[in-house]
């Protein structure tokens, strides 16, 4: 594999991300513009990333550096909200998945649908 391509897929993302320090919009949100629109430029490579590598190596950093930006008091301030969405909602897509998957494949039953939910 050529270093260069890669090497220069990474330092467009760091440009990207840091202009965006400089807009009121999220860094995510203009990464994603950005990674939208370099696919459609011709001659731009396409990249596939082995989840072997992302899940240890990437995922990790990207988790601590959100949770070291995030605010305790914050959190505690939206306690209710947060416990709402983070079980409430996760219950709810988990049963209305299971129940839609249930209705639509002829023979699945119901537990297994609600873990495919």
């Amino acid at each position: 594999m050529d270093v260069l391509p890669l090497l220069m897929l990474v330092a467009g993302s760091a440009v990207v991300a840091g202009a965006a320090r400089r807009t009121p919009v999220p860094a995510p949100l203009l990464l994603v513009a950005a990674g939208l629109i370099c696919s459609y430029v011709p001659g731009v490579p396409d990249y596939t990333l082995d989840p072997h590598i992302v899940l240890p190596l990437v995922l990790p950093p990207l988790l601590h550096t959100a949770a070291l930006d995030s605010s305790y008091l914050d959190l505690r301030a939206n306690l209710r909200p947060v416990a709402l969405l983070s079980v409430g909602y996760v219950l709810f897509a988990t049963v209305a998945v299971g129940a839609v998957a249930h209705l639509l494949i002829p023979g699945l039953p119901l537990t297994a649908a609600l873990v495919l939910g």
